[in-house]
């Protein structure tokens, strides 16, 4: 019997995005993914996983009454809460930061391809983190663009106390690699990634991709 399909929530307050990921995300993915509800605003979140029970959340940001990262802090604070991916058209801004520290474990762009969305989805659902190769370069210019000092000495120190395997996996990361694909580029097992970036993620002191992503591009 094979297993259940991925239980997902859309959040978003644009009736044509929501009807475009559901068919992109049912079909694309030929059943291995189920939309099982919809929310239109960050207020409406909370009772639709209580009432949908999904695995994974895909959250718009810009939403107007509640944005998306208030609704990420929500879910998270539940029991047993899903995973959520916070999804935006990113011009610039630190959202991808704030949305990592309240609790989402995957960013995307709109614009992203059905190919990659569907991955993304797979991938929050296994337990992994999701940042495409695209989203990963937007944000981590960004980043690096931004005049912050404090910020990256911190970086820096943290980065520090990194092996050299684990900086190798971090900075896979940070270029948008899935475990599988850093496995493959180090010649180890997707085991050996998983370890190293639990190690990595203990000493940064951080608990998602996002934000290994970005301490070690704050740190150069």
């Amino acid at each position: 019997m094979s297993e259940r399909p991925i239980r997902v929530l859309l959040v978003d307050d644009d009736p044509m995005v929501v009807r475009g990921l559901r068919m992109m995300l049912e079909h694309g993915s030929e059943g291995a993914i189920s939309v099982v509800g919809t929310a239109a605003d960050g207020t409406e979140v909370v009772p639709a996983v209580q009432a949908h029970y999904p695995d994974v959340v895909l959250m718009d940001i810009r939403m107007p009454r509640k944005d998306g990262i208030s609704a990420t802090r929500e879910v998270g604070a539940l029991p047993d809460p899903p995973r959520v991916i916070v999804l935006t058209t990113f011009d610039g801004d630190d959202e991808p930061i704030r949305a990592a520290h309240a609790g989402a474990v995957g960013f995307l762009l709109k614009t992203e391809s059905p190919e990659d969305v569907i991955a993304a989805v797979q991938a929050v659902a296994s337990g992994e983190g999701a940042v495409s190769k695209r989203t990963a370069k937007q944000l981590l210019d960004h980043i690096a663009d931004a005049d912050a000092s404090g910020e990256r000495r911190e970086a820096r120190r943290l980065v520090g106390t990194l092996t050299e395997r684990e900086l190798e996996v971090a900075r896979g990361v940070a270029r948008g690699l899935t475990n599988k694909e850093i496995a493959a580029e180090l010649f180890v097992s997707e085991g050996t990634v998983k370890a190293h970036l639990g190690s990595v993620q203990e000493k940064l002191q951080v608990d998602n991709r996002v934000l290994v992503a970005v301490l070690v591009t704050q740190a150069g």
